[in-house]
């Protein structure tokens, strides 16, 4: 059966009233230079360590990342040069576009404590899924699992009421979560995360799966791209493998929909079971 699903428009969303009045931020400066700098052909490895040292606290992160039990060092590094070496290039990116997102759409609520560190988290797993299982673009899935749910620290700086939504949104049984972000202000985090992605330049797919990341119906539907699709479908399961590395009980979204991305992806739970493993060394060493 054909999906009704609407295609995603993001221009039209821009231009519903509910989202009018959200600010969406400007995409930071030094992650401009950052996207600038891996866009070439061969990444501008001085221009990310200029970025990397433009802030005092990002070059300390990247410098702690490299020195964390999961590159066993001999030697401690103390420079960011040493630290990029040590992490590699796009590593190194991944870490510093998780740090100038957190730092840009700062989180002060205690509903969201560990927003940030488990989005990394979701953003590692996506990114070793798909590496796992397709040959997509490693930075394409990562960028999903980070932005994913960019639009939640968004609507709870901009619009009024939303911190009480995010709480009823949390605990209700009876609608999806999207359903009461819509019933309470018209819109929700999912066309306000790919509203973001659109401002800050992410891919055109990246931007449609966060659009759809709650949205399992197109898993079948033939009109969205495959990549799309594939991203939506790793969300949900980068969210189950997060959720058992933070000792969480499986959400209601995974009881429900959980088989059919597995079935899309054509990933078992023995897999999925090793997935936890594996991850667990890069998930402990999350730390923004």
């Amino acid at each position: 059966m054909t999906s009704k699903l609407p295609i995603p428009d993001i221009e039209t969303a821009r231009r519903n009233p509910a989202v009018r009045d959200i600010l969406i931020p400007p995409c930071p400066e030094l992650l401009v230079r950052l996207q600038q700098a891996i866009a070439q052909r061969e990444p501008d490895v001085e221009e990310i360590s200029q970025v990397a040292a433009a802030d005092v606290a990002m070059a300390a992160a990247l410098i702690r990342q490299a020195n964390s039990p999961l590159h066993g060092l001999a030697q401690p590094v103390n420079t960011v040069g040493m630290a990029l070496t040590v992490l590699g290039v796009r590593p190194s990116v991944e870490l510093l576009t998780g740090f100038l997102v957190k730092h840009a759409l700062p989180v002060r609520s205690a509903l969201l404590d560990h927003f940030w560190e488990s989005s990394q988290r979701r953003a590692i797993a996506c990114e070793h899924i798909g590496r796992q299982l397709y040959s997509l673009d490693p930075g394409l899935g990562y960028s999903f699992g980070l932005f994913c749910h960019v639009g939640i620290p968004v609507m709870m700086r901009a619009v009024r009421g939303y911190s009480g939504t995010l709480t009823e949104a949390l605990a209700r049984k009876d609608r999806t979560f999207t359903q009461t972000e819509n019933a309470n202000h018209r819109t929700d985090h999912a066309v306000v995360g790919a509203i973001v992605a659109r401002t800050w330049r992410l891919s055109d797919e990246v931007a449609q799966a966060i659009w759809l990341h709650h949205d399992f119906a197109c898993l079948d539907d033939e009109r969205f791209p495959d990549t799309v699709r594939h991203l939506v479908a790793m969300g949900l399961m980068a969210e189950y493998l997060v959720g058992q590395h933070e000792l969480l009980a499986p959400s209601r979204e995974w009881g429900q929909h959980g088989e059919a991305c597995l079935a899309h992806l054509n990933v078992n739970q023995d897999e999925l079971n090793h997935w936890i493993d594996e991850l667990h060394p890069a998930f402990e060493a999350v730390h923004l």
